[in-house]
């Protein structure tokens, strides 16, 4: 039987062996510092599991701009391509290679390092972290792919990464927004903190679209977001939304951020006992509730 990972250990190899990689990569610099080697641009490949999801075009028309005039003045951390012999997968660095494409450069300079799965997820949010222009979703995705592949904990993410456990808590709840509001948040057209006040509505979508619509601030926001819904009447049984009290509305966004789909407690009011409901999108989400629930 294959041994199990150890989910106690600490991130990679050491957060600080990563850091100077990265740090080393991403430290400004009056002239060019030599490479490894010059690879061409064809043998180099981006990393399947890059947290950035995103590139501006215009910020990559810039930079191919500066690439033209300058060069690549820092090379792209590569490790050699898994099962692809004399090519490499960028570890940092996408940015520079796709603005060195457009820039029509045969070959691009980097420093091969020796990385596993592991550490290459790492030093990618790492280094999107560090250049502060990782979009909250992005960012999110990042935490949510080391804890699901790694077993690694919001408690370990936050004392390796320098954040908060709120923090990180707060941004892997943006994940249980509706796909469109997600979208918003990517393209700039909400903030972190518009979308926090989203996070488990029912109608998460339409005020996404109101605020976005309305240019709201992120209080108005708020104050939307807490409005009683409108409605003709309760139907018997029902729980109105707005009726519920501070904690359990709490209570749903923690469960929904860690199991990753829509929760709703209907607490009978005088009593020990209620109701809870899980709504799943996908097959694939119900497996992973069916597992956990295994403890597998």
């Amino acid at each position: 039987m294959a041994d199990r990972p150890n989910k106690s250990r600490g991130l990679g190899r050491g957060l600080s062996a990563l850091m100077a990689d990265v740090n080393q990569d991403s430290a400004p610099t009056d002239r060019p510092r030599r490479p490894d080697q010059q690879i061409p641009v064809e043998r180099v490949h981006p990393n399947p599991d890059q947290p950035r999801r995103s590139f501006s075009d215009d910020a990559l028309a810039e930079l191919a701009d500066s690439i033209r005039v300058k060069g690549i003045i820092q090379p792209l951390i590569v490790r050699p391509a898994p099962q692809k012999p004399d090519h490499y997968e960028i570890v940092a660095g996408e940015r520079r290679w796709r603005a060195a494409q457009i820039a029509q450069l045969h070959e691009v300079p980097v420093l091969i390092r020796e990385f596993d799965d592991t550490e290459v997820l790492e030093v990618a949010i790492i280094e999107n972290i560090q250049r502060a222009d990782l979009n909250p979703i992005d960012e999110a995705a990042g935490y949510r792919q080391l804890m699901d592949k790694f077993g690694h904990t919001q408690d370990h993410m936050a004392t390796a990464m320098g954040k908060s456990r709120s923090h990180i808590a707060n941004l892997l709840r943006l994940l249980t927004l509706p796909d469109d509001v997600q979208q918003y948040l990517t393209d700039g057209k909400l903030t972190g903190g518009h979308a926090r006040a989203l996070v488990g509505h029912p109608r998460a979508s339409a005020l996404a679209r109101d605020i976005i619509q309305r240019k709201l601030s992120v209080r108005e926001a708020e104050k939307l977001a807490k409005q009683p819904e409108q409605t003709d009447r309760p139907k018997a049984g029902k729980t109105d939304a707005s009726s519920k009290d501070a904690d359990t509305v709490q209570i749903e966004r923690e469960l929904a951020a860690s199991l990753g789909m829509k929760v709703s407690i209907d607490h009978k009011a005088g009593t020990e006992g209620g109701k809870m409901t899980l709504n799943y999108r996908t097959l694939e989400q119900l497996d992973d509730l069916l597992r956990a629930l295994a403890g597998g």
